[in-house]
């Protein structure tokens, strides 16, 4: 093994969490707090040189909330108060750049139903993955990012 080999092996010890930008924070908590059943960890707001920074822009105003699974995973609801926009119209799978964030379920068909009854858009009712590994479907959030439901069979 050379050295680059194994300096390339210890670059990323794991994944920390997914980012999403929502244009209405009380919305999104609806969805991924009251409909999916993340964990709200912690909820702020920065301003400053720091996000300033970090962000590439200027006069940076955001809020986040920190949101759990139950195994730990995170993801990160950003919502722009300095620098509001719009959703992308006709946000699909197939476009460039992050394409979907894909959580874990117990009982697909009863969390489809549930979340259906609840207005959430979905592409399609659950399908079984082709190697009958899975059985999966994709949902939208209130800004039409796209949510993978799985349940491992």
């Amino acid at each position: 093994m050379n050295a680059w080999t194994e300096r390339k092996k210890k670059v990323l010890t794991g994944i920390r969490h997914t980012g999403i930008v929502v244009t209405d924070m009380v919305k999104a908590l609806t969805f991924y707090r009251d409909l999916l059943g993340l964990k709200v960890v912690k909820d702020f707001s920065e301003e400053g040189d720091y996000i300033d920074s970090i962000s590439g822009l200027t006069g940076v105003r955001v809020r986040m909330v920190k949101l759990t699974t139950d195994d730990g995973s995170m993801i990160e609801l950003l919502q722009y108060l300095s620098h509001p926009s719009e959703a992308p119209d006709n946000q699909q799978l197939c476009d460039i750049g992050c394409s979907h964030v894909a959580f874990a379920v117990d009982n697909i068909e009863k969390e489809y139903a549930r979340l259906l009854k609840s207005g959430v858009s979905f592409n399609c009712s659950p399908y079984i993955s082709p190697d009958g590994y899975a059985k999966v479907t994709f949902c939208a959030d209130p800004d039409g990012a796209r949510i993978e439901l799985v349940e491992v069979l």
